[in-house]
């Protein structure tokens, strides 16, 4: 038996079997009992590994999603850490290092949510409730942790053909979003049912906390054991964009081979591009683009994000991880449907445009996606136009250009 144990195909088909126990119904306590009689511990890799398995035989997303709380409980205190010299999640401003003492602060906001719904259990007064609103916007910094995740981790991760896990995780942290955002507002509009809003912030707290353990056991390992130093410092240098959660890096993560004294890169933008209407250089069209009052971001005929433009303003977080990475995979699973269906409707030419238009905060934002078809209508791509319109609403009276 132990010769089957040590075999890594065999032991990939018994932890299949067990989540697919538990999704056919079999008790919790039972398929936990019958993982700890068959393995002493199982390697991360080998739940992402399980997990993208589930998903090429068919099993829906939202399915192995369902499931991931609880084989992340069966898992949970026999996964193997693997300590190895110079681990990144021990070395100051390293990418890892950064999400870890992210997590440590997360776990501190927690803790004090945590007292103060025990106040909030004896006592539901305004005061009370208030205090946990302060604390929950607090938590809600958590959005730039997911954001850097899903924006530079999992792009990274499906360029290796790593692709289930990241669907899966970035699934649960929209159910986190959501859990923290009715939270809030259950305590602002609170309505005396003390019980069902303990029993919601309760159930945020524990996805929470069920993350933090899926991350640092699960999602960064297996990070680890796959990116290039390089890749890394990619991530590191993209990750001033999207902003960090409750605490910044420590330091300035340098690998010791990469020369932090070496002169700017030689400009390479001497080309020029030439239009029917007019000749402009690339420093000229990219500063262009760059000024326009919009968001512009192009996918080609294949569904492949090619470019985006950097103005000051950009609504939503775009890294340059994106590139080259299908639209699909830059939108949450459970709106991949809709994505699919407005880009089929462009391909086969029953629609030219499509618009939204959503309150989001102090902004109006509007998104309109074009068709982008050549001189004889053949479908060249998808371009996404967004748009803070609300100074636009405001205009009433003439401003003429003499005034």
């Amino acid at each position: 038996m132990s010769e089957m144990i040590n075999n890594r195909e065999y032991r990939q088909k018994v932890l299949k079997e067990l989540i697919m126990e538990l999704h056919d119904g079999k008790p919790f306590e039972e398929v936990k009992a019958k993982f700890e009689k068959i393995f002493s511990g199982v390697a991360a890799t080998e739940i992402s590994e399980m997990e993208q398995a589930l998903i090429m035989e068919g099993m829906p997303v939202t399915e192995v999603q369902r499931l991931c709380d609880v084989h992340a409980a069966i898992f949970k205190g026999t996964i193997e850490e693997i300590h190895k010299p110079n681990d990144p999640k021990d070395i100051p401003g390293h990418p890892v290092n950064t999400f870890f003492n992210e997590n440590r602060a997360i776990e501190k906001v927690l803790d004090k949510i945590r007292v103060e719904v025990e106040n909030f259990k004896r006592n539901d007064s305004n005061e009370n409730a208030l205090s946990l609103v302060t604390l929950i916007n607090e938590l809600w910094d958590i959005d730039k942790h997911y954001l850097r995740k899903e924006n530079l981790i999992f792009p990274y991760l499906e360029k290796y053909g790593i692709t289930a896990p990241p669907k899966v995780m970035w699934g649960v942290d929209d159910e986190i979003r959501g859990l923290i955002k009715e939270s809030k507002r259950m305590l602002v509009n609170y309505e005396g049912n003390k019980d069902e809003v303990v029993a919601k912030i309760d159930e945020m707290m524990t996805k929470v906390d069920e993350m933090i353990f899926k991350e640092e056991n699960i999602l960064f390992p297996m990070t680890v054991d796959t990116f290039t130093e390089d890749e890394w410092v990619n991530i590191m240098e993209e990750s001033d964009e999207i902003g960090f959660c409750l605490v910044e890096p420590i330091a300035k993560w340098v690998p010791e081979r990469v020369n932090v004294e070496k002169a700017e890169k030689e400009d390479i933008q001497k080309g020029y591009v030439k239009f029917d209407t007019g000749i402009l250089s690339i420093k000229e069209l990219s500063t262009i683009l760059n000024t326009l009052p919009f968001d512009i971001t192009f996918i080609d005929k294949d569904d492949v994000v090619k470019y985006f433009s950097q103005g000051k303003e950009r609504i939503f977080a775009r890294t340059k991880a994106v590139i080259g990475r299908t639209v699909q995979n830059c939108h949450p699973p459970a709106s991949v449907h809709i994505v699919n269906k407005m880009l089929s409707d462009f391909k086969e030419g029953r629609k030219d445009h499509e618009d939204f238009w959503i309150n989001m905060g102090k902004m109006y934002v509007y998104i309109r996606y074009f068709a982008v078809r050549d001189e004889n209508g053949e479908y060249l791509g998808t371009l996404e136009v967004t748009q803070n319109i609300k100074p636009i609403k405001e205009l009433e009276g003439e401003k003429r250009i003499l005034n």
